[in-house]
């Protein structure tokens, strides 16, 4: 019982957030950052499904000591809301920006949910990735898209989602080839965009992108990502290190994709647009960091737990 009641608060605060951030800070005193845009109905839609999602989950493994929440995790989830909060601002703007349907950036902050979710549990990872990704755009002056948000905290929940694991070395396999495959999906619409553009599917050549010229380092950038997880895999003896980067790299990928493909709904985008315009710029930059910053947070943090003690 004390698990399921701090799985709800948790989620329940999340969306609170997000809901005063938007209703109070934006609409009621009219802040320009904290205002959502169109479809605000169908934003929070989404944030309802994504922690629906993480409930569901909790729901069918609620026996695991994963779930335990604790003045511990509290105080982690409000640390990693901070960190993550304050170095997506740092990132986030005009000096890093991926071209893009929407506003991405170059954002090695993500790996911070990442650890978070690996180290302390899925709970403290969602917490990290959504209301540190709403106040760090917040911060940064864009309008809050909350099913982004959620997005960012899926990353870091599904991180977290390694304690479930009973065979690690197993599970980091399975995870590659899923992981690995849609990674070559995206990839794979991405090319046909630039080879077969009047295709009913891969349609970029009537103004869905815009302004917006989608790079080359788009459609790469998730494979060389891919490939270094890979590497960090087998090549990396500390098993925590390649059990970390390989649940992270699920999490950015399901993540993003969950928030780049909600707006079909939400923008009106195609399903092309939202992979190639969306998922893509975001998810392989992702990809890359946490297949770098990762490993080194989490070798940090076992010298420190090492050098206490613990």
């Amino acid at each position: 019982m004390k698990k399921l009641v701090g799985v709800i608060i948790a989620l329940l605060v999340i969306l609170l957030v997000i809901i005063l951030s938007v209703v109070i800070l934006g609409d009621a005193m009219g802040i320009e950052r904290f205002q959502t845009g169109e479809n605000p109905l169908l934003r929070f839609g989404f944030v309802v499904i994504g922690g629906l999602i993480a409930f569901v989950v909790y729901l069918a493994t609620r026996e695991n000591k994963a779930w335990e929440i604790g003045t511990r995790q509290v105080v982690w989830m409000a640390i990693g809301a901070a960190l993550y909060a304050v170095f997506s601002w740092l990132f986030n703007g005009t000096v890093f920006v991926v071209p893009s349907l929407s506003q991405v950036s170059l954002r090695p902050a993500i790996a911070i949910p990442m650890f978070f979710g690996y180290a302390f549990g899925p709970v403290v990872g969602f917490f990290t990735g959504a209301v540190g990704n709403m106040f760090g755009d917040a911060l940064t002056g864009f309008g809050l898209s909350p099913q982004w948000s959620i997005g960012n905290g899926l990353v870091g929940f599904i991180a977290g989602l390694v304690f479930l694991a009973k065979d690690r070395k197993k599970g980091m396999n399975n995870l590659l080839i899923t992981s690995g495959v849609l990674a070559l999906i995206a990839a794979l619409i991405f090319f046909l965009n630039q080879t077969l553009p009047n295709m009913l599917f891969f349609d970029v050549d009537n103004g869905i992108f815009g302004d917006a010229t989608i790079s080359m380092f788009a459609g790469i950038s998730i494979i060389v990502g891919f490939v270094l997880v890979v590497l960090v895999r087998f090549l990396v003896k500390d098993e925590d290190v390649a059990a970390a980067v390989t649940w992270s790299m699920l999490g950015n990928i399901l993540g993003i994709g969950f928030a780049a493909i909600s707006d079909i709904w939400i923008n009106g985008f195609s399903p092309a647009a939202a992979i190639v315009g969306e998922f893509l710029p975001a998810a392989g930059p992702n990809l890359i960091f946490a297949a770098i910053l990762v490993p080194i947070f989490v070798a940090a943090y076992a010298s420190v737990q090492r050098q206490s003690g613990r």
